[in-house]
C-alpha cells in the first residue's frame, strides 16, 4: 500500500464516519420529536419553487435505529472511534511521508 493511497483511505474512513455520526447525533436530538406531529411547512428554496418539511419525515429520513436511544449512543460513540482511527491512519501516513522528504533532502 502506498502512502498516498494510506492516506487517502484515511480520509474517506474519516468523512464516512462523520456523515455517520452526523445522522447519529440527528437521531438523537430528534429523539423526542418522533412522538410530535408537527405540520408541514413549505420553506422558498429558490424563485417559484418550496420545499415541504415535516418533523415526522425529518426524524424518519435518517433513522436507522427505528427509534432507540441507547442504540444511536452506542453508534455514535463507535462512529466517533472510527474517525479518530482513520485520523491516526492518515497523520501515520503524513508522518511516513515526511520522514521520506527527510531522507531525501
Amino acid at each position: 500500500m502506498s502512502i498516498s493511497t494510506a492516506i487517502s483511505s484515511g480520509l474517506s474512513g474519516m468523512q464516512s464516519s462523520q456523515r455517520a455520526l452526523d445522522v447519529s447525533a440527528r437521531n438523537i436530538a430528534n429523539e423526542s420529536l418522533q412522538s410530535i406531529a408537527a405540520p408541514a411547512s413549505n420553506t422558498p428554496a429558490a424563485a417559484g419553487t418550496s420545499v415541504t418539511l415535516s418533523a415526522q419525515g425529518l426524524a424518519l429520513a435518517g433513522n436507522s435505529g427505528g427509534g432507540d436511544l441507547a442504540t444511536d449512543m452506542v453508534n455514535a460513540l463507535v462512529y466517533k472511534n472510527a474517525f479518530q482511527l482513520s485520523a491516526k491512519v492518515v497523520q501515520a501516513g503524513d508522518a511516513t511521508l515526511g520522514s521520506l522528504l527527510d531522507i531525501r533532502a
